[in-house]
């Protein structure tokens, strides 16, 4: 989290854990090219944080300083009170996961787990119990003396997980893990990961582009964009609320128009004016309205607030996806009843789902 968090209310069994990780103002530059920027973030113990953004932007630079695999050019990481920004990776209380297994190849699943605890002389008994609970954890229980070679992608997308768990690190880091996944096991796993981070109590801190896998697995997502943190909260809080119109399309499928927020619950877009919840932008300021799919009703012609006609349908499975045209805008619409092609239509929306956003450029700017 950091302290511009936005939508704090729903932190409130997570406000009681105390911050674990604390990074203050970090820039990290690499031949004068600036990738993170004055970035101040905080991450409290048993939270599941993603890092979620584009490539580019910053997400797995963070997470490697985090790490100590890259040194920041400016600012300090704190671990539970201590300065660690010039500690060495094998120094630190965590443990990373990548997307690129890593696994070596002429040892067996057992060996490959207990590797980091030989390196630690830790004692044969130990090491043989630790290494079966760890593959009872990512349900392999038994696996123990086959290949690595010889287990499908996502089981040796466990091993790594396991690997990394036996030495009961304070903090996962887990780098785009699932990325080389299919989509069915990918789903699969990121029930299977967020169980194991709850089952555990442990701090997760992963890095992502998907924005399904932030909103099915975080307590807190980190949207980021250019080296810079954009916004914080909860799934339900960014999606609800988006700060602005690269969140708001980022997370999820949205409908943004311009708009003119003419005073406090009253913004005018399309030719007409709607009852809205927000406030706080001034009298007749140009903004941003982001209105979801699922969020807009469809009604009789005489008695909607827009009247548009049905340009497209497609049934995506549980919904049908329409774009209907109204007040000079293609609308994406989302329903589970359908209107077919070339219908009229009335567009209803309740003031609940009318979300007003600072221009772009005013969010830049800040």
């Amino acid at each position: 989290m950091a302290d511009n968090n936005v939508s704090r209310a729903e932190y409130v069994s997570m406000e009681e854990q105390p911050r674990l990780i604390t990074l203050n103002n970090i820039s990290k530059e690499y031949d004068g090219v600036t990738v993170l920027d004055h970035i101040n973030l905080y991450i409290r113990k048993k939270e599941f944080v993603t890092l979620l953004g584009p490539s580019g932007c910053g997400k797995t630079t963070t997470l490697r300083i985090i790490g100590g695999f890259e040194t920041p050019t400016e600012g300090t990481v704190i671990f539970d009170g201590q300065d660690i920004t010039n500690l060495p990776a094998y120094k630190r209380r965590v443990n990373t996961v990548f997307q690129k297994y890593a696994l070596f190849p002429h040892l067996n699943v057992a060996d490959n787990i207990a590797f980091g605890l030989k390196l630690k002389k830790t004692p044969k008994d130990e090491i043989a119990r630790k290494v079966d609970r760890m593959l009872e954890l990512v349900n392999l229980s038994g696996y123990g003396k086959r290949s690595v070679e010889s287990l499908s992608g996502g089981q040796q997308q466990r091993i790594a997980i396991a690997r990394a768990l036996v030495n009961e690190p304070e903090v996962l880091l887990l780098d785009e893990p699932l990325g080389a996944l299919d989509l069915k096991l990918r789903k699969e796993m990121q029930l299977e990961l967020k169980s194991m981070q709850q089952r555990l109590g442990i701090t997760f801190l992963y890095v992502t582009h998907d924005q399904e896998e932030a909103l099915t697995m975080s307590d807190t997502i980190v949207v980021m964009r250019g080296g810079r943190i954009l916004q914080i909260g909860t799934p339900k809080g960014i999606y609800d609320e988006p700060k602005n119109a690269f969140v708001a399309n980022f997370i999820g499928e949205s409908n943004i128009v311009p708009g003119v927020m003419l005073k406090d619950e009253l913004v005018e877009f399309c030719g007409a004016r709607f009852a809205c919840v927000d406030e706080g932008f001034g009298e007749n300021a140009e903004v941003d309205v982001v209105i979801r799919p699922e969020d807009i009703v469809l009604v009789g012609e005489d008695v909607g607030h827009l009247t548009g006609v049905v340009r497209s349908v497609l049934f995506k499975g549980v919904h049908y996806e329409m774009m209907i045209e109204a007040g000079g805008i293609l609308w994406k619409v989302h329903s589970t009843t359908m209107e077919p092609e070339g219908s009229r239509v009335g567009l209803s929306v309740v003031p609940f789902n009318i979300h007003i956003m600072h221009k772009m450029e005013e969010a830049n700017a800040k």
